[in-house]
């Protein structure tokens, strides 16, 4: 039997726990003691941190289809809903754009020289782009139209990757500091604005943008077709697994001649990850919606309501917090959030466990605060 209510639990639940898992993976105690599964892939295949990145665009396309539903049928309301997410977007990009220009260290900071040296892509500004044109995709086109568009990017991605050749290079190839992503960010937007770990290439460039914008429409899909008030629960949970899996498996097929690789957003990793993203909200949709098991969701959904809010200051937080120096018996100063780890977690864990264990308090520390927001109903929409 269908549910009557529109939104889903399943959902907020699902974005609370990718959103939890992003700032877990995203704040280790230590960068050089981390558990492999809480690691990216080194290039080519894929590891559960992987997966977290394109399960909160798959969100993104679902809440696209949940909130702008009603205004896909009146092309009049079109424009208005456009500019709000446009707004949104910008608001978004300036957020990853501050996050990258904000200092370490005040005394050394240089305005004119941050500007000059800001990394321009990032995780932010590739939520607010695929966004934005998932959006214009929704209102305007149907959802065959959609799903076409969804198979032309992926095709002309994988082609455009394998077959045109990197200009002063002469040949095709998807090694990191030679692809034809990576040569497009170097001419476009220079080194200087590229991501600082890397230089001569970004993970989150601007030619790989488009299959993520892939990954945002297949979650526009999944959204429009768990709405249907025509087709019951059960019918909706079979077909959803059915779809899963099979673009699971064609993912892995693909990956046998365009490897799954999140860096490069390959089409073979939007398949991949898009099927289990859908696995795991049908699993979640048939537990949580269908058969009203929810008592474990709480925290979760707690963590999902201000989703944007609560990652960006758990990127921004660490940097202020290590701004206030603390010193040490030899005299030299560190910044408090590191003087935390070191004093409570080496000395009573083995150095993989501390940093885990670090990472787990972070993520707890930020529920508290999630918490108290939840209980005094405040949201902070961005």
């Amino acid at each position: 039997m269908e549910l009557k209510p529109q939104r889903l639990l399943s959902l907020d639940f699902f974005r609370g726990l990718t959103v939890a898992a992003m700032i877990l993976v995203n704040n280790p105690g230590s960068w050089g003691h981390i558990y492999a599964p809480l690691e990216h892939a080194e290039w080519n295949g894929c590891t559960p941190t992987d997966l977290v990145f394109p399960f909160f665009l798959f969100i993104v396309g679902v809440s696209i289809a949940y909130a702008m539903g009603s205004k896909k049928a009146d092309p009049s309301s079109h424009n208005k809903t456009l500019l709000k997410a446009l707004k949104r977007t910008l608001t978004l990009f300036g957020l990853g754009l501050f996050l990258s220009i904000f200092p370490r260290n005040f005394r050394d900071f240089d305005f004119v020289e941050a500007i000059k040296h800001v990394r321009i892509p990032g995780v932010l500004q590739r939520i607010g782009v695929v966004f934005f044109i998932s959006s214009i995709l929704f209102l305007k086109l149907s959802e065959k139209n959609i799903f076409r568009a969804i198979i032309i990017i992926l095709v002309s991605y994988w082609a455009l990757m394998t077959f045109v050749p990197v200009p002063g290079l002469g040949y095709a190839n998807l090694e990191k500091e030679t692809n034809l992503g990576a040569w497009l960010d170097r001419t476009l937007l220079t080194e200087a604005h590229l991501w600082k770990s890397a230089v001569t290439w970004d993970p989150e460039g601007i030619l790989s943008t488009l299959p993520a914008v892939a990954t945002g429409l297949f979650g526009v899909l999944v959204g429009v077709y768990l709405k249907r008030k025509d087709v019951e629960a059960a019918t909706k949970i079979a077909w959803l697994f059915s779809v899963g899996c099979i673009c699971i498996i064609a993912g892995l097929l693909w990956d046998l001649q365009f490897p799954i690789n999140k860096a490069l957003w390959t089409s073979s990793y939007v398949l991949y990850t898009g099927g289990l993203a859908t696995v795991v909200l049908a699993l979640s949709y048939w537990i949580i919606d269908v058969n009203h098991y929810n008592r474990f969701t709480k925290p979760f959904v707690i963590y999902g309501v201000n989703a944007i809010t609560v990652f960006f200051v758990s990127g921004l937080m660490p940097r202020l917090v290590n701004m206030i120096k603390i010193k040490q018996p030899n005299g030299d100063e560190i910044g408090a959030l590191s003087w935390f780890y070191q004093s409570f977690f080496p000395p009573y864990f083995s150095p993989i466990n501390a940093s885990l264990a670090y990472a787990i308090v972070f993520v707890m520390f930020f529920f508290v605060i999630l918490w108290f927001m939840y209980k005094k109903n405040i949201i902070i929409k961005v």
